[in-house]
């Protein structure tokens, strides 16, 4: 029935279970096509809808895709091998510039917000049934808001931006629809939209942003989201300009019944302004994280939309983990109160890195692409080729296949702490490999 391998089960769980530690112990490989439904039922004995709920569970848990009546087969991209796990190792002595993070040197002390908000709780500890947002960090958050032009709307907290676009899509889309996302965009939310079971239709970027006629098309063949970037986008540092934004708000005028929603993770290492389209269409959410500007472990995103989408995450969420630690809110707060960052220079330490990467890459012919952010992303005509050049010569670079699906290859240059002395050394080696090598002559 399966070349080789025979599903077994009875009941919906057990069927389900069985393909997916099937498909997590490489027995079903990703591409295989399963069988019909209700030819497996006869297989089994079964009933054709325990069968169909099987299959219903494991295109939820991303284990399966269902393309009408080619059938279901194993995902190409099984949820459990994540974009973001693909990683190279980087050797001894040689210099990471793969990885993503901030600059430790940039991120502010923890230690005395953490005591303030830990005394604070103390004396007024928080109790089941307490409110899910910590009211000084909600209007902190919304005067800021409000100064960057995004709509009104009510406000709750999520861990993080990635959890927040997750609860989003889980309370607009079902398994099937089509969520339209950047390409090149962010790993991590590439790997997160089939693992919903969810389809992705890519659109293109610029350095201003998802380009308008892709969106256009991708909304037109029936996405349902629409997931932008705002500002230093991962992994091209692109920023949403003001002409970008006026143009897409017109394509998403034109379908306001799609889901749109804002990642600004960006606020606080950027000085680029923020142009949001928030409000151009009835459900939409605007998501803030804390991770770049103040540390990644500190897991909070705020998260401001129309009231329907805000009830049905903040809904679901008191159901699950409950809240974001009042613990941490508090502490967010008093780093925000006390100016424990200078987000003005941050900003500007990293905007210098860029621009000094860039240019140097510019004197030497090789362009590339960064106005916002940590990072530089750089055609190439071979990656994979490139990355091993360059970590020969020393330096750890990401390959751009964790980033894109249509889209050119590249690599990706998190100049997060790169230094002034290094800059001109690495722009000589990607200067080497991002060049095609010439063709040999015949003998």
């Amino acid at each position: 029935m399966l070349e080789g391998y025979r599903i077994v089960g009875r009941r919906a769980a057990d069927i389900a279970a069985d393909v997916e530690r099937a498909v997590g112990a490489g027995e079903l490989e990703p591409g295989q096509l399963l069988p019909p439904m209700r030819e497996l039922a006869v297989e089994l004995g079964v009933n054709p809808n325990t069968v169909a709920s099987a299959y219903r569970t494991l295109r939820e848990r991303g284990v399966i895709e269902t393309d009408g009546r080619r059938g279901s087969r194993v995902r190409a991209k099984p949820a459990t091998t994540g974009r973001e796990y693909d990683r190279l190792d980087v050797p001894e002595g040689v210099r990471d510039m793969a990885d993503g993070n901030p600059d430790p040197a940039l991120l502010p002390s923890l230690a005395r917000a953490f005591a303030a908000a830990g005394e604070e709780s103390d004396r007024d500890p928080v109790r089941y049934g307490d409110t899910l947002v910590e009211p000084e960090l909600a209007r902190i958050a919304r005067a800021d808001l409000d100064a960057d032009g995004v709509p009104a709307g009510p406000l709750t907290v999520t861990s993080g931006s990635l959890d927040a676009i997750e609860r989003v899509l889980g309370a607009h889309l079902r398994p099937g629809d089509t969520v339209a996302v950047e390409d090149p965009g962010w790993g991590g939310l590439l790997d997160l939209v089939p693992a919903l079971g969810l389809r992705t239709a890519p659109v293109g970027v610029d350095d201003d942003g998802p380009l308008p006629d892709d969106v256009r098309r991708a909304l037109d063949a029936g996405a349902r989201a629409l997931i932008v970037t705002d500002r230093a986008q991962n992994p091209t540092g692109a920023a949403v300009s003001a002409p970008r934004a006026r143009a897409l708000r017109a394509v998403l005028r034109e379908h306001p019944e799609v889901l749109l929603i804002e990642d600004d993770h960006g606020h606080g290492i950027v000085d680029l302004p923020v142009h949001p389209l928030a409000g151009t269409t009835g459900h939409w959410v605007f998501v803030r994280s804390v991770a770049k500007a103040y540390g990644p472990d500190l897991r909070l995103a705020v998260l401001t939309g129309d009231p329907v989408t805000v009830d049905r995450v903040a809904g679901r969420h008191r159901l699950g983990p409950g809240w974001v630690s009042r613990v941490l809110q508090r502490a967010v707060v008093r780093l925000w109160s006390d100016g424990a960052l200078d987000t003005r220079a941050v900003a500007a330490a990293y905007g210098d890195r860029r621009a000094l990467l860039i240019a140097a890459l510019a004197e030497r012919g090789v362009a590339a692409h960064g106005r916002s952010g940590l990072n530089v992303w750089i055609p190439v005509p071979d990656e994979t080729a490139a990355v091993a050049r360059l970590l020969h010569g020393g330096w750890s670079v990401a390959p751009g296949a964790r980033f894109r699906m249509n889209a050119p290859p590249g690599i990706r240059v998190t100049v997060a702490t790169l230094t002034d002395a290094e800059t001109g050394p690495l722009a000589d080696a990607i200067a080497a490999t991002a060049r095609p090598a010439p063709a040999r002559g015949r003998a």
